[in-house]
């Protein structure tokens, strides 16, 4: 399996990023390859400051970089030898099983529609985050923010996408469904997460347990699979990562609570897309990066693109 890495992205690029692949090498298998996308000569120092041989990865050299504050769209467009453009070619062309960059965010949404494309039949591609429950099992809440305004019919979709993660990554056999809700009746909610929860309800393709509260998430109780728009998952995501500074700037020690720690979670799966493609956070260090690599890893081993397209 070939993993790619754009070593020029983030806020601390490239040194971390060289330094989180280094770290991930002891969790892939040995016939698995990291390929570095990216300043060759930046890649060739780092490791050469760590006494790392250059032989364990492939290095691909590129010359330009999508920075973080570059207008998505039309960087992607004009910096054709960027490691984020060049990463998505290679992807495209099955050089690379998966692809992963915690760089500028909207460039790489851009290069999933313009290079790898939606899946046909997905009506919106969608972000999804693994959340630690505390029986330590984990469930999988989508979308957490590429589309804070859902139909009905998307939130339908986003459990089936959901069902698929959880049954091929998460390896639940027969994973249960949630519709994040105000209230666990059916007549709560606004008007699209009623008629939301019809339409899941009379879908036969999953286990659909109904609503869920906000008070059930993170516990025993929470479903394999929460389904809410992109607003309300953005701000849980960002409300669990607030839990976590708020108990460290306390002092407080707690296996459970780090596991809310976003580096802990590498990578944000873009799932809906032609490829596997996996999204880490601009403020990424060492151990993010180096979970947002065996994210990819067990993304591309699932093989949940192909998946999702036999599915839909």
């Amino acid at each position: 399996m070939r993993i790619g890495l754009d070593v020029m992205g983030g806020d601390f690029a490239p040194d971390a990023i060289i330094e989180g692949a280094v770290d991930s090498l002891q969790h892939l298998p040995a016939d698995d390859t990291l390929v570095l996308v990216g300043d060759e000569n930046a890649i060739l120092r780092k490791l050469s400051e760590m006494k790392v041989e250059p032989s364990l990865f492939e290095i691909v050299p590129t010359t330009q970089v999508i920075e973080m504050g570059d207008h998505p769209a039309k960087a992607f467009s004009q910096k054709k030898d960027s490691s984020i453009a060049v990463g998505y070619v290679m992807l495209k062309s099955n050089n690379l099983d998966g692809f992963c960059s915690a760089g500028n965010t909207g460039a790489m949404l851009v290069g999933a529609s313009y290079t790898v494309n939606v899946i046909p039949g997905v009506l919106r591609p969608a972000l999804a985050v693994v959340l630690p429950r505390i029986d330590n099992r984990q469930s999988v809440i989508l979308d957490v923010g590429l589309n804070p305004d859902c139909k009905p019919d998307v939130l339908l979709q986003y459990g089936i996408l959901g069902n698929i993660f959880a049954k091929y990554v998460l390896e639940e056999e027969n994973p249960t469904i949630g519709l994040l809700n105000i209230g666990e009746e059916e007549t709560k909610g606004n008007s699209t997460v009623k008629t939301a929860y019809e339409l899941m309800k009379e879908y036969p393709g999953f286990n659909f347990v109904g609503n869920v509260e906000g008070n059930s998430l993170f516990q025993k109780t929470m479903p394999d699979v929460v389904v809410c728009d992109g607003f309300v998952g953005n701000t849980i995501l960002k409300l669990g990562e607030s839990f976590h500074h708020i108990y460290q700037q306390r002092g407080l020690k707690d296996s459970y609570f780090d596991m809310l720690d976003f580096e802990n979670f590498g990578g944000t799966p873009i799932v809906g897309i032609n490829a596997n493609v996996v999204i880490g956070h601009g403020i990424s260090k060492r151990k993010a990066i180096m979970n947002m690599v065996i994210r990819t890893r067990e993304v591309a081993h699932a093989n949940l693109a192909q998946k999702i397209k036999e599915a839909i």
